[in-house]
Formats: structure tokens, sequence, C-alpha cells
């Protein structure tokens, strides 16, 4: 495997966010078109963080045919250190007339990620966004977590592909790996897969059990549930203006949600300002581009009250 288009070493330099995740390529095929899209979590929270205040780097593994994207994303501002794949991961989703009716295959499967190709890489969090089981170890996340507080979105980790269909269940790797996590996102359904709860509460406490720091669990209208250092924090649903767009709303979540928590700011907060972004993503088609300032008034709209937008420069040693 070789790096294509990589920056210059970033030994020696500190980040505050490192995303890390493949940059998937999207067919969607409706009775109507056909369209084909980049894709991924890493795209996503790449796209939402870029205009945040701080020092982020986005390290991907894709084909050389999809070096597009990474010259795109590099052309908005983003940081990339873009390594090339045999294949990128190649997601196909088709819809009947009814829209909740979908098919998906996975047709192409990308490279895991090694440690080799982080290790010149510090930063304070490494945001893990997996697609699929086979994306990232255990001993990955474990050598990681020697150079920064580890963040995983676990979705992709609950997904193995067989016969080009996407099966969902437990991570065979969990009790190994969630040690090393300090911060871990799972939706409602998720948390349920991985801990058997259904009460997320009492996932939060099991996760905590096994090891997480920080359980963020999103509950799609009815907010979200943030559990940290025995405490719970119940996090409210910002109402978007109109509902367009919901895909990659979670990890646009995560981008604020880190974002506020790399400020030094406590998980209520963090979740408030992260539920918002969300929120105001799912008013537009593609990522979120906006700037935390953009946050902020949609904030002030929603509570009627100012919202402090201080110390957006101090960012956490821990």
């Amino acid at each position: 495997m070789i790096s294509v288009n990589q920056d210059e070493t970033q030994h020696g330099r500190k980040y505050d966010i490192c995303g890390v995740g493949h940059i998937t390529l999207d067919k969607v095929v409706t009775p109507r078109s056909v369209k084909h899209m980049p894709g991924g979590t890493s795209y996503y929270f790449s796209n939402a963080i870029r205009n945040m205040p701080l020092h982020y780097l986005l390290v991907t593994l894709l084909a050389k045919s999809e070096m597009k994207t990474v010259d795109a994303l590099r052309k908005t501002g983003i940081e990339v250190n873009a390594y090339e794949s045999a294949h990128s991961v190649y997601f196909e989703n088709i819809y009947s007339e009814n829209q909740d009716q979908r098919t998906q295959r996975v047709l192409q499967i990308a490279d895991p990620f090694t440690e080799a190709q982080l290790k010149n890489i510090d930063a304070r969090i490494f945001h893990l966004g997996p697609l699929l089981g086979s994306d990232m170890s255990a001993a990955f996340i474990k050598d990681l977590s020697t150079r920064g507080r580890i963040s995983l979105d676990v979705q992709g980790l609950l997904r193995t592909v067989v016969n080009k269909q996407v099966i969902l269940g437990d991570w065979s790797e969990k009790k190994e790996a969630l040690k090393y996590v300090d911060i871990l996102k799972a939706n409602d359904e998720e948390m349920e897969m991985l801990t058997g709860c259904n009460d997320p509460r009492d996932g939060a406490l099991l996760l905590s059990d096994w090891g997480v720091k920080e359980a963020v669990i999103t509950l799609g209208s009815r907010g979200s549930v943030i559990y940290k250092d025995e405490v719970f924090y119940d996090i409210p649903a910002f109402i978007p203006d109109s509902i367009t767009d919901a895909t990659g709303c979670g990890d646009t979540y995560m981008a604020g949600y880190l974002t506020q928590r790399t400020f030094g700011k406590n998980p209520q907060y963090a979740g408030e300002f992260a539920s918002a972004m969300a929120a105001l993503k799912i008013e537009t088609h593609g990522p979120f581009t906006g700037t935390a300032e953009d946050v902020f008034k949609f904030m002030a709209l929603q509570t009627g009250n100012d919202i402090p937008v201080l110390d957006q420069s101090s960012k956490m040693t821990g």
C-alpha cells in the first residue's frame, strides 16, 4: 500500500482532532435516476468540522480512481493524508417508489487501516469512523490510544458483508478494544446491538463497565443521552425548519460535539451545540459546511437565549 499526494510528514505536530476513515463511492438508484457521490463517516465529519476554529487532519483510504474527491476536500482547506487502496468502499443503495424501502449492497471493500499509516500523527483526539467490521482492528485502536484520546463511531464495526449484502451483528473484538475508547458514539439501535440493552442509560452504564469513558447515545428526534463520570446529560433535539437530507447527521453531531469538548466545554454544552449543528445539517442536501457562528445563531433563535461564544480558542490539554 502506498500513499498518494500525501502532505509532508506530520511527525512532531499535534492536531486537535484527526479523523480516520474511508471515503466511499455511493451509488444511489431511484426509479428516476442513478447518481454517484462520495460519502462515508469521514467525508461528512470532515466537511462539518472544516470551518471550526481548530487544527484538523483527515487520514483516509480510497482507490486511486477516486482521488479527485481528496483533491476537492483539499480545495476547501481540509488537510488530508490519503492512502491508496486496491478499491474504495462502494455502497449501492436502491430505492423503490417508497423511499422508506431500500436495498443496500457493498460492491467493493477497501483495505483496512494499519498502524503504520498513522505512526507519525499525534492528536488530542482521534475520531474513528469505520464503515465495515474489517476496517479497524482492536490492535489498531490500542496503538492510536498511546498518542491521543480515542473517539469511536461504532456503527461500521457492527457490519459485515456476506455475498455483497450488509449483515448487522455484534462486534467480536468489543471487550478487547473498548477499554481504549474514551468517547463512543452510537444510536439507540447500535447501542442495543452492542450491549443487549434497550434502555440507553443501561447501555451507557454497561459501556462504562467495559472501559468507555464517555458514551454518546443519539436518539433521533428524542435528542441524545451522554454519560460521563457517573453523570447523565439529557440533550434536547433542536427542530429543523425543514427536513431535506438526514444523511450524515450523526457525523455532523460528532463534529460539533468533539469541537466543543476540545475547547473544554462540558458534555451538556457540547451536546446542545452538536444537536443544533445536526438540525441545521438536515435542512440541506449534502454535508454541513457552516460555521460555529451559524450554529450559535440557530441555538439562540431556538431557545430565545443568548448563547455564549467565548473561549473558542482555548484547547483541552488532556
